[in-house]
């Protein structure tokens, strides 16, 4: 029996550079024909990605994954209406399997769409390799299948045509999979044996959840990852949908997994290949609150300047050569320990971290 490893249990060795932070190269892709300036996707989750939060991602030159847990003329709506704003906009949609998932493919592409995500718990089942199969050979737009963690699916996927793939099972802050089930793969893992199998192909790695902090997106760059996907790091934000929560004078919005009781009524049970009967969801996640951060834009900034700081410690002038670069070594307990601030008391907050709960 193997080892696996998570974010937590390595860190990045410094090399030798000549590198500065400000002047380190953030652009990566999705696909050969969709490129962007920061590798960041915002998550295909009813309490991240809508409107706004779609809006505001394109402008910083990522990608906002539009939820599906909408009526699909909603979300053509949100493609319609982003896309009217820029030339340059772009934007991208989660369809489900089957028939329905084919139907809201064809009316998202029909508004322009520029990414499809064909977006389930287990990507590496034959629902959804049929689907995802039929998109691409009738669909000429950016087509991205998960979730996966296995050599085996990534070969798989790949073999069909698509052009990026969605590494997770289980790691997400909102997730219980791995607990409910049984099945998952420690993220760190899963993306390096992913980019092992698909090392030879043009087929993108997007590392979908576990992240915490922004050493961690570096840890997930540096592994394989052509870019990340964001959920909790951005479900805080006044781009995510849902009010603002007043608790003993500190602020939060509500943050949910797809695999909810809430998500689930309302339409995501889908995902995780259950009939759409309430009284019969067995969930694979929950619900609950993240603190309040602001605006996405300051957000945004913190990540992105972590990601240049971790590429200058590596010599690395932009993603390709910090994938090179890259040096793991696997740390202990203490080591962890000694990674996060201690023998403090009264601590000044800073904008880019707080001590996990």
């Amino acid at each position: 029996m193997r080892e696996a490893l998570t974010f937590d249990d390595v860190l990045l060795v410094p090399q030798y550079s000549e590198v500065l932070p400000q002047d380190a190269c953030l652009t990566s892709s999705v696909s050969e024909s969709l490129s962007l300036t920061i590798p960041i996707l915002s998550a295909a989750m009813d309490s991240v990605t809508e409107l706004s939060m779609a809006t505001a991602m394109s402008v910083a030159g990522g990608l906002g994954i539009v939820h599906k847990n909408m009526d699909v003329n909603a979300q053509v709506a949100i493609v319609k209406q982003i896309k009217s704003q820029s030339t340059s906009s772009v934007i991208g949609g989660a369809v489900g399997i089957g028939q329905q998932g084919l139907e809201r493919a064809e009316a998202l592409v029909e508004a322009g769409i520029d990414t499809l995500v064909v977006d389930t718990a287990h990507g590496h089942s034959k629902l959804v390799l049929d689907t995802a199969f039929t998109i691409k050979k009738n669909y000429p737009v950016t087509l991205i299948v998960g979730n996966i963690v296995s050599k085996a699916a990534a070969l798989c996927l790949a073999e069909i045509g698509v052009d990026a793939v969605k590494v997770g099972i289980g790691p997400g802050s909102i997730c219980t999979t791995r607990i409910v089930s049984g099945v998952g793969l420690p993220q760190l893992t899963a993306i390096m044996d992913v980019a092992e199998a698909l090392h030879d192909s043009s087929v993108r790695i997007i590392a979908d959840g576990g992240m915490r902090y922004s050493g961690d997106i570096v840890k997930a760059l540096a592994a394989g990852a052509h870019c990340v996907m964001l959920g909790s790091m951005l479900a805080g934000t006044d781009e995510a949908p849902g009010e603002i929560v007043q608790i003993n004078e500190h602020s939060y919005k509500m943050y949910r997994g797809m695999g909810s009781l809430g998500a689930m009524k309302k339409g995501s049970a889908e995902r995780y290949f259950q009939k759409n009967n309430a009284k019969k969801f067995v969930p694979e996640g929950v619900e609950g609150l993240v603190p309040y951060k602001g605006s996405l834009h300051d957000v945004l900034y913190q990540i992105l300047g972590g990601i240049r700081s971790g590429m200058g410690y590596l010599g690395a002038h932009n993603l390709e050569e910090l994938r090179q670069n890259a040096v793991f070594s696997r740390i202990t307990h203490s080591g962890r320990s000694e990674s996060h601030i201690h023998n403090l008391q009264y601590i000044q907050h800073a904008p880019n971290y707080q001590i996990s709960k």
